[in-house]
C-alpha cells in the first residue's frame, strides 16, 4: 500500500477570539437533532469561554430554518469582548444525494498530519485544515495525529467495520464528538453489532473490511479508497445508514 501525509504546522492552533460553530441539517423547517448541537455547543461555550447558550439562541436557529424544505444551517459565535457572543447564521439549500449518499457518491480519503488533531471544539478558525478541501467532488481529507492514529476526516468522523465490529477512534480531545458519531454508535449498540472507541491506526484501517464517515448534514457517508487501498460497498455501512434515515425521519 501506499500513502502519503502532508503535516499542518503545529503553531497554527485555532483561535477562541474567532469563535465556534454549530452546523445542521434542516429538514422540512426542522433543524434535527437540535437538542443535540445546542448541548454540544454549550460544552465548549462554558469550557472556553465561561459562558452559558444565549438564552435566545434556539429562538435564532428555529427562526432561520423555518422556510427550509433541505438545507445545511451554520450558526456562529464570536466572542464580543464583553462577555457576550455576536450571533451569525447562513442557510444553504442542498441536493437529496448530498444526504445519505449513495455509493456511486463514495468518497476518497487523502492523508494529513496535523500534531495533536482539531480538537473537540467546532472552531471557525479552520487554519489547521486550510487547504487541505481542494474542494474537489469525492475527495476528502483523512487527518492523522504524529503518532499515527486515525483521528477523524476534515469535515466528518471516521468509522471502521472489521468482521462486523464497528470501531471509531477515541473521543479523547483530538477529535471533535460528533452528533452523529453518537448516533451511529447508539444504533449499532441497538441492534447487537459489537462497538469499539480505540486508538485506531493506519494498519487497521487499511486491513478494514469498510469504512464510512458521518456528519451532520450527510449522515453516513460511504469511503471508497485511501492511498492504493480500496473497499467495496458494506452491507452494515448500508444499514446503518438506512436505520439513521428512520431516525431523521421520526426526529422531522
Amino acid at each position: 500500500m501506499s500513502w502519503a501525509a502532508r503535516e499542518s504546522l503545529p503553531e497554527a492552533r485555532p483561535d477562541p477570539a474567532r469563535g465556534i460553530f454549530e452546523t445542521l441539517l434542516v429538514v422540512d423547517g426542522v433543524p434535527l437533532e437540535l437538542d443535540a448541537h445546542l448541548e454540544r455547543l454549550a460544552g465548549s461555550l462554558a469550557e472556553l469561554y465561561g459562558a452559558d447558550v444565549p438564552d435566545d439562541l434556539r429562538r435564532i436557529v428555529l427562526g432561520s430554518t423555518r422556510d427550509a424544505s433541505l438545507a445545511r444551517f451554520r450558526v456562529t459565535l464570536v466572542p464580543d469582548g464583553s462577555g457576550g457572543f455576536v450571533a451569525s447564521t447562513g442557510l444553504q439549500e442542498v441536493e437529496d444525494t448530498v444526504v445519505l449518499p449513495p455509493w456511486d457518491r463514495a468518497v476518497e480519503l487523502s492523508a494529513h498530519v496535523v500534531p495533536g488533531g482539531i480538537g473537540s471544539h467546532k472552531w471557525a478558525d479552520r487554519r489547521l485544515v486550510e487547504g487541505l478541501e481542494t474542494g474537489q467532488e469525492g475527495h476528502v481529507p483523512l487527518i492523522l495525529d504524529s503518532d499515527g492514529a486515525v483521528l477523524e476526516a476534515s469535515r466528518a468522523n471516521i468509522f471502521t467495520v472489521s468482521r462486523g465490529v464497528v470501531a471509531t477512534p477515541l473521543a479523547d480531545g483530538r477529535i471533535l464528538p460528533g452528533v452523529t458519531r453518537a448516533r451511529i454508535l447508539e444504533i449499532a449498540a441497538q441492534l447487537g453489532l459489537p462497538v469499539r472507541e480505540a486508538f485506531v491506526s493506519v494498519a487497521e484501517l487499511t486491513a478494514s473490511d469498510a469504512v464510512f464517515l458521518t456528519g451532520a448534514v450527510r449522515g453516513v457517508e460511504p469511503v471508497r479508497s485511501f492511498g492504493s487501498v480500496s473497499w467495496e460497498q458494506g452491507e452494515l455501512t448500508r444499514e446503518l445508514a438506512e436505520h439513521l434515515r428512520r431516525y431523521w425521519d421520526d426526529d422531522s
